[in-house]
């Protein structure tokens, strides 16, 4: 029987050995190193969990026993320290010397730290993971800052605010969510979270994270010299892909660790998945790409290796409880814009040639899928332009299973 090893328990490899596990149960021995000391977990979950919406048991989707019932060995809470490719050994930092024939790199991404003086103190922390979930949990009611208005920053600053802390979200530009949104649907977006009670400091930089004299954080200074008073920073301020242990190992690393279409790394016997891996210039933060590399690379590590691995752009869901919002594609200005906005709900498409190549759904979302199909298959949606607005109730496009134009009600 071949070893298997795979570095790293997050949802990509969790994907992964389900996948492998089903598609060939008896062609490896397995075994999982986890830095973490917890089984496979959910972490999309950490933001209602942060909330108060769930607990750690429901996001706990791959427990011990899941582990267990395939003969999968789990070592937690002891981190690989070495990969010896020519031996073909991975060493761990509480002495496991483990040989493999296929090794799986999944070592994940790192928080991206704030490059500002201050950023050691205590009291200044990242949303990362569970642990990091379990110490924002621990925290007396206090003023919290939070730096980042990405969908982690406006979670974490959300499920703060319903934690009872005082909560001011900073952000560099001019809306939220700047990389997804136009600036209508991110000031919305904006006004809804300010009706909960979270405060924003916007077009605004940390200049730095002043000290309290004990170690700890008093305040935090913005490049245009405001001050914002503050026992705890958290930063949401993007991730970097983890590459140390494939760059000491001598394999590629740019902005990740480079991988091929298949998903092996230049050494034959090395794959690599999720967000620590560079795909055609291209990393990886949102579950749905990973997913799909894990589906490719256990195709490859099963010995059925057909597949290979392209991306596709996915549409992007803001997960803080009340608030829907759906987003994908380009908000460029080049094309026509459609838009429809009413009390408590806005849309906007983007067209260019007659196809959709963008869209924001805020409150109502329930015609998401609908677009999105249009999206992704490039329909040309000139025959329903008049109502595509209104859903797909509204349409009726050539080749979608009816004959008749659908009647909208007076």
């Amino acid at each position: 029987m071949k070893r298997l090893v795979v570095i790293g328990n997050g949802m990509a490899a969790c994907r992964l050995l389900e996948e492998l596990t089903r598609l060939a149960p008896d062609l490896y021995q397995i075994t999982v190193v986890g830095e973490e000391p917890f089984a496979g977990y959910n972490r999309v979950m950490l933001s209602p969990l942060l909330g108060g919406g769930t607990d750690e048991q429901t996001i706990t989707t791959y427990p011990h026993q899941w582990y267990r019932d395939r003969d999968i060995r789990l070592i937690t809470g002891s981190p690989v320290v070495e990969i010896h490719r020519h031996r073909r050994q991975v060493i761990t930092a509480a002495g496991h010397v483990l040989g493999y024939d296929r090794l799986l790199l999944a070592t994940g991404a790192a928080p991206r730290q704030l490059p500002v003086d201050g950023v050691a103190l205590q009291g200044v922390m990242s949303f990362r993971d569970l642990h990091d979930v379990r110490t924002l949990l621990s925290l007396p009611a206090a003023r919290v800052v939070v730096v980042g208005g990405g969908f982690l920053g406006l979670e974490a600053a959300d499920a703060l605010v319903k934690q009872g802390h005082d909560v001011t979200l900073v952000h560099s530009r001019g809306h939220l969510l700047n990389q997804q949104l136009d600036k209508a649907a991110g000031h919305r977006l904006q006004q809804d979270l300010e009706a909960r009670g979270l405060k924003f400091a916007m077009q605004a930089r940390t200049q730095s994270i002043e000290d309290n004299g004990h170690g700890g954080v008093a305040a935090v200074h913005l490049g245009d010299g405001h001050r914002l008073p503050a026992d705890y920073v958290v930063q949401a301020v993007g991730i970097v892909p983890r590459t140390e242990l494939a760059a000491q190992a001598g394999l590629t690393v740019n902005q990740g660790i480079r991988v091929d279409d298949t998903l092996q790394t230049f050494d034959p016997a090395i794959y690599a998945i999720g967000e620590c891996v560079e795909h055609r210039q291209r990393t990886f933060g949102l579950v749905a790409p990973l997913y799909e590399q894990a589906s490719v690379c256990a195709s490859h590590l099963a010995e059925l290796g057909h597949r290979r691995y392209l991306y596709a752009d996915t549409a992007t869901r803001l997960k803080i409880s009340g608030i829907d919002l759906v987003s994908f594609g380009d908000f460029s200005d080049d094309g026509d814009t459609l838009q429809l906005e009413l009390p408590g709900s806005y849309r906007r498409l983007q067209i260019r040639d007659n196809r959709i190549v963008g869209m924001v759904l805020y409150g109502d979302v329930g015609d998401s899928a609908f677009f999105e199909n249009l999206w992704r298959n490039q329909t040309d949606i000139s025959a329903v332009r008049a109502t595509l607005l209104l859903g797909e109730a509204f349409c009726n496009l050539p080749g979608d299973g009816g004959d008749q134009q659908r009647e909208v009600a007076a």
